[in-house]
């Protein structure tokens, strides 16, 4: 085979060495997007893990250096000029390899300038050294270019890593002639691969990174929808336990009957808590609009408080009935333990497009305990499970505060605070999510 072959050969070789290599950058480009979105939003959580997993570390390139040991090797065999002088040179490499080797895997330390710098000597000893001696000791040169994958990213890369392999191919060429291109080529893989293998190392080690976050983040949404489930349930069942029981207690002594009935209820209340809790657990609550408001006549009538409900438009689907619902449930806990109102009116409205509901006392009307005022959906301030005057929305509870969220998720907003004429109202909006179809109206007056 001819010189002219022999050249040929080597530049196809070459040049499917550096197609090779673009079709990986290309798959990591394809991929990059997507993980940068899972990394955004792992970060928007809390910081991130450090090192997560086995941390990287120089030990993974310290192997590599076995390709010196030819010319470590030549020294004791007097093959060697100045042996003297090739032992220092050696011992530097060695030294400056090391150093660039263990500061690679941290960014930090990766982009400090004294790493740049470690890699600029690396490069003048290793061409002092391959034009110098030849033979084996131009094997530093892949060992140049495994260093320079390692310390160098993205933009940095190509340039480098082009002249350390033309100064790979120069150098071997003024020793081994043609031959000596297998140097280059060696030394242009040994850039590229290094840096492929480090960027793909990186690139998963952050994947895991804010796969583990989200996952955190999952526990940590599910914990505060039960949290937000349990308080809201046991809240309202608790108020209407507290309100019967004492109902008992006063018509015990003059109708019996009444009282058992007040008991009987009490009863069916625990029944039914238990049941709601069990649905809480398992996520699958949905609560009922009806079944509310029939909850909330019960409680308020055995308060001593009177109840108004009006309703008009047009029947409302699923999900915009289980948010009022809850809606309903906070307020009217909140107007039987806090507000010593005498009259409570419901109004449910709906157009073509939302749903509106507002629950209105005309109780004290003001927050007690020098708590925090009115809640606005958006604005950062909620109330908490009474969400009215003096409950434990103004001592810094959950219940709007959830109630806010959930709403404004949904597209909804919920408003709370003292009216100017006296009382307390809590409103909120939604859109509708069912079929608008009949259009209905009544006005329920319950004593």
């Amino acid at each position: 085979m001819s010189w002219t072959q022999k050249v040929r050969c080597r530049f196809e070789a070459t040049r499917a060495a550096v197609r090779q290599t673009r079709e990986h950058q290309r798959h990591y480009a394809a991929n990059k997007t997507r993980l940068k979105a899972e990394w955004r939003a792992a970060r928007q959580a809390g910081e991130l893990p450090e090192n997560p997993g086995p941390p990287p570390s120089g030990f993974t390139l310290l192997p590599w250096l076995l390709l010196g040991m030819g010319a470590f090797s030549n020294l004791f065999q007097d093959q060697t000029p100045n042996p003297w002088i090739g032992a220092l040179g050696l011992l530097t490499f060695n030294s400056l390899y090391i150093y660039v080797a263990f500061r690679a895997f941290r960014k930090e330390t990766r982009e400090a300038r004294s790493t740049q710098v470690a890699l600029a000597l690396l490069a003048a000893v290793t061409c002092a050294l391959a034009a110098g001696y030849g033979g084996n000791w131009l094997l530093f040169f892949p060992l140049l270019g495994l260093a320079t994958g390692a310390a160098l990213r993205l933009s940095h890369l190509r340039p480098a890593g082009t002249a350390v392999a033309v100064l790979a191919g120069a150098v071997s060429f003024f020793h081994d002639g043609w031959g000596g291109l297998d140097i280059a080529y060696a030394t242009w893989i040994s850039t590229m691969v290094t840096a492929a293998i480090m960027r793909l190392s990186e690139a998963v080690r952050e994947l895991r990174a804010a796969r583990e976050e989200l996952a955190r983040r999952a526990v940590e949404k599910e914990r505060l929808r039960f949290s937000r489930d349990l308080h809201d349930l046991l809240g309202h069942t608790m108020s209407v336990i507290v309100v019967k029981s004492e109902a008992a207690r006063r018509l015990a002594a003059r109708d019996l009957d009444a009282a058992l009935d007040q008991i009987t209820d009490i009863e069916s209340v625990g029944r039914q808590a238990l049941t709601e809790i069990r649905e809480a657990v398992t996520g699958y609550r949905r609560g009922s609009l009806d079944t509310e408001l029939d909850r909330a006549h019960s409680a308020l009538t055995a308060a001593g408080i009177k109840l108004a409900v009006t309703r008009t438009g047009p029947p409302l689907g699923p999900q915009t009935e289980a948010l009022l619902g809850w809606v309903v449930r906070e307020a009217v806990t909140n107007v039987v333990r806090h507000s010593a109102a005498r009259q409570c009116e419901i109004t449910l409205s709906g157009g073509a497009e939302r749903a509106r509901l507002s629950v209105v006392d005309d109780g004290v009307g003001v927050v007690a305990d020098g708590g925090e005022g009115a809640v606005a959906a958006g604005k950062g301030g909620a109330g908490g499970a009474g969400g009215g005057p003096g409950g434990s929305g103004a001592r810094g509870g959950t219940g709007l505060t959830g109630l806010t969220e959930r709403l404004a998720a949904a597209g909804g907003s919920l408003t709370a605070g003292p009216r100017v004429r006296g009382g307390f109202a809590v409103s909120a909006e939604l859109p509708l999510d069912g079929d608008a179809t009949d259009v209905h109206s009544a006005v329920v007056e319950r004593a």
